[in-house]
């Protein structure tokens, strides 16, 4: 094992105020779209966040399960000083881990229960925004490396207003780059697979709007439209990968982000364009849009009905278990935006050949089972191994062996800390997301912060600074401080480079990937110890 060396890493990136011109940059800034005006939040003070920018006209009325469409040229003054709302969802009623346990990662619900089993009231189908947090002192001419940021959530839920995703501490500390999250369609407003319609990916459609709206806009703030870096967690990952199969010659985005979640993901297989109307004209047979024969007018009875209604009778639906099987509306497969094969598309050239970094952690599944009984034992261990391996280990694997055989130059991390600040459960270890609040500074802003250990910092701050090494040169940076891409056999490892963060007390480690790996492709028993 080798370990990298930290202490040549912190004077290249971080850039103090000391160091740039001592101007305030100002607050308002022109867009295409309209003329924004942000605020500074005393916590951050040197943090630009203009909180709610809207990049697609609202999805409402005849626009509802269209593609986004963009919001025409405007001069007028909007003042974005609040977070808008996360787009509707359902938030079941079974106590899972993640939403029972982890409130940080949910969106705010203003006294709604945190399980309450019907649509969050603070949600909204008038949610196509972004939020932009930006140095205070960055100008037009700053150029600095942008990274857009797709929260997770399984497609069903999730948004821009999740305590532990605020990025405004990394930027704080960086004073060097520009973080964009944006919200996109869920469930059955994002993926409605109704007969009539033509495009039924509607959520891949917004992430992409987000995304021609920040190369189109981010150079006011200060960012380099040709230095995007398209980063999502979970399902935002797998959207993410997605969008670089479907726009290969042109992904806008120069590098990928995909954290815990690639277009590989094991349970994304839900069949071909033969199950489109199955589901959705079963919720609109029981909301009284009963057309058989006509897909048309079910699609325009459907748009009548509040979405709240529809999500609420589908989300409780599947939560009574009743006969027959409801599933999630998901991205599905048609040939354009979603592929039934990742592999062989890429193989055919449908991939983009930007840089990617793939990543999980060493304990994905552990929060996305049921609350167990006794919590301090936590869930059988096996039986969470067994699913990190099947949906994460093996997912990553496999979107490494892709990018191989195209030729894609790819980075590999594992995040294994176990830090009480964002883990109140020493048997959840490195869960699923957990390296979120580390990247984006929230693990000393949020929750428990007395908690807080300077190791744990340092592993932090590793990791954001890695981030921003692979923002600023994709192909090559890493390289430069001994982090090889998979396949470079100048690697310790023989081309099998892998760094696992925070785990036995190291700060960062190059290990062979197939110590991971192997547990899927050579059927080792897998480790997910700290």
């Amino acid at each position: 094992m080798k370990h990298l060396n930290m202490k040549a890493i912190t004077p290249l990136i971080l850039i103090s105020l000391a160091q740039v011109p001592s101007i305030f940059a100002q607050l308002t800034v022109q867009t295409t779209t309209g003329i924004y005006t942000g605020l500074i939040d005393p916590v951050f003070p040197n943090v630009r966040q203009f909180r709610a920018i809207r990049y697609a006209e609202p999805p409402l009325g005849q626009l509802r399960w269209l593609p986004p469409v963009p919001v025409p040229p405007s001069t007028q003054q909007i003042f974005s000083y609040t977070f808008p709302p996360s787009c509707t969802q359902y938030l079941s009623s079974t106590p899972v881990v993640f939403t029972a346990l982890l409130t940080n990662f949910s969106i705010p619900l203003d006294g709604q229960p945190v399980l309450p089993g019907e649509v969050a009231r603070t949600s909204s189908e008038d949610c196509l925004f972004l939020s932009l947090f930006a140095p205070l002192t960055a100008t037009s001419y700053s150029n600095l490396p942008v990274i857009l940021f797709f929260p997770g959530g399984a497609f069903t839920i999730g948004g821009i207003d999740v305590p532990f995703q605020n990025p405004a501490p990394w930027v704080e500390r960086s004073q060097s780059h520009i973080v964009v999250v944006a919200n996109y369609r869920l469930d059955i407003a994002g993926f409605p697979g109704a007969a009539g319609l033509l495009e039924q990916n509607l959520g891949l459609l917004d992430q992409r709007a987000a995304l021609e709206w920040v190369r189109d806009n981010i150079a006011p703030f200060g960012g380099d439209p040709t230095r995007i870096t398209l980063w999502g967690h979970s399902a935002g990952g797998i959207g993410a990968d997605m969008l670089a199969h479907a726009f290969p010659s042109n992904p806008i985005a120069h590098a990928l982000f995909l954290q815990s979640g690639t277009a590989m993901f094991n349970l994304l297989r839900l069949g071909g364009q033969s199950e489109v109307g199955t589901s959705f004209s079963f919720v609109a047979r029981n909301l009284g849009c009963d057309f058989p024969n006509d897909p048309v007018a079910e699609l325009q009875c459907m748009r009548q009905i509040p979405m709240n209604k529809i999500m609420n009778f589908a989300g409780q639906y599947r939560e009574n278990g009743t006969t027959p099987l409801l599933p999630f509306f998901f991205p599905i497969p048609d040939g354009r935006l979603v592929f039934e094969n990742y592999t062989q598309s890429a193989i055919q050239g449908r991939l983009a050949s930007i840089p990617v970094l793939v990543s999980a952690t060493s304990n994905e599944a552990a929060s996305l089972t049921f609350v167990p009984a006794d919590l301090e034992e936590g869930p059988n261990q096996t039986d969470v191994d067994a699913l990190t391996v099947l949906n994460w280990v093996c997912m990553a694997s496999n979107t490494t062996q892709e990018r191989l055989l195209a030729g894609v130059t790819t980075y590999r991390y594992q995040y294994a800390g176990n830090f009480s600040s964002v883990t109140p459960y020493p048997w959840l270890g490195a869960y699923h997301a957990s390296d979120i609040p580390m990247i984006m500074g929230t693990f000393e802003t949020i929750g428990d912060t007395a908690e807080v250990t300077e190791f744990q910092r340092q592993v932090a701050y590793a990791m954001q600074d890695y981030l921003l090494i692979f923002m600023n040169d994709p192909e090559n940076g890493l390289r430069r401080f001994g982090w090889f891409p998979y396949g470079d056999q100048r690697s310790s490892t023989g081309g099998r480079d892998l760094v696992r963060f925070g785990s036995h007390g190291i700060i960062a480690q190059v290990v062979d990937a197939d110590t991971v790996d192997g547990a899927c492709t050579m059927g080792r028993v897998y480790d997910s110890s700290p």
